[in-house]
């Protein structure tokens, strides 16, 4: 038997092996054997989740100082610091594939890498802080719990983390929102406002129809993802509307009715003309997003060589102190 005729076979028993992990609903592990496609796959969606957690601190660091009263803004910058720890995590099991932080980050900040439309919606008011809590984060956490069982071990287990504390902020949302209902005629109008501007945006969240997702079906036979992108969504409206009526707001959608027949909530068509535009870059904040990014990456240059010398300084002096005998 020739070289590569091992190589095949040792390959095929691999492929076997992968495939009967999954079969098992069981977990794939960074030392497994796994095909390229789908580790291109998971590498793809971890780090545009990563992004997507980054990017998504700029949008509620903007009202960090000027939330209406100092508990809000202690409640508001911790959300934000929850978002930077979820990039850490996801960044880090994006790592255990093969790939870099530096890499990840050049994609970001060149714009060769996605991350989720909704961010690059402004936030005019304080009611948007509401909105994206109850409906970003809501939408984040109907996406997201089924991914805590994706069989990727490293995505699964640092997802737990992550709706825990999604949970979290979307209960700060709807309590802001609500605060807001029981308010003035104004802080009334701006909460229906800041929910008819993120209502749409929030349901584009889950991707485009099943039919027009190209990634959609084969993450979902490598049990990575759970539920089509179309379940997913009907499930989110469902859980909506119920809430929306504690809270005494309108959704947006005059076609949204119940269907006795599907025992569900059924809305209207979604504009995907305007996902696919900011999708394609030509969003109200693509630009800005994508800059502030990048000089914060570059104002933050002298931090990370600090921190190499630093590094390199303690490993120096763990040598030294090895060949010595004295403790470094």
């Amino acid at each position: 038997m020739t070289e590569e005729e091992i190589g095949t076979e040792e390959t095929s028993a691999e492929q076997r092996r992968f495939d009967e992990i999954i079969a098992a609903d069981s977990r794939i592990e960074p030392r497994d054997w796994m095909p390229d496609a789908y580790r291109k796959t998971l590498i793809r969606q971890i780090s545009q989740h990563a992004h997507s957690e980054i990017i998504g601190m700029q949008p509620e660091g903007n009202w960090i100082t000027r939330a209406p009263s100092l508990k809000r803004k202690a409640i508001l910058m911790a959300k934000v610091q929850d978002e930077a720890g979820h990039g850490l995590y996801l960044y880090s099991a994006a790592q255990t594939l093969g790939i870099t932080r530096d890499e990840m980050t050049d994609q970001l900040i060149t714009g060769r890498a996605r991350y989720s439309s909704i961010f690059n919606y402004p936030t005019p008011t304080w009611a948007d802080m509401g909105a994206i809590g109850w409906l970003v984060d809501g939408a984040a956490i109907c996406n997201q719990v089924p991914l805590c069982r994706a069989s990727y071990g490293p995505y699964g287990r640092a997802m737990v983390r992550v709706c825990k504390e999604e949970s979290f902020h979307q209960r700060q949302g709807f309590e802001i929102l609500l605060t807001l209902m029981q308010g003035t005629d104004a802080q009334r109008r701006m909460a229906q406002d800041a929910v008819n501007r993120w209502y749409w945006p929030s349901l584009m969240m889950f991707g485009p129809p099943d039919g027009d997702s190209p990634n959609s079906a084969q993450s979902m036979v490598w049990n990575i993802k759970r539920f089509s992108n179309d379940e997913l969504r009907q499930r989110f409206i469902g859980m909506l509307v119920p809430q929306a009526e504690v809270l005494g707001v309108t959704l947006p959608d005059p076609e949204l009715r119940f269907d006795e027949e599907a025992q569900q909530y059924v809305g209207g068509e979604i504009d995907w003309t305007e996902f696919f535009e900011v999708l394609a870059g030509r969003g109200p904040m693509n630009a800005e997003r994508v800059r502030a990014r990048r000089e914060a990456h570059e104002d933050g240059a002298w931090v990370r060589e600090a921190a190499a010398e630093y590094a390199r300084k303690t490993t120096l002096r763990q040598a030294q102190g090895s060949e010595t005998g004295v403790a470094a």
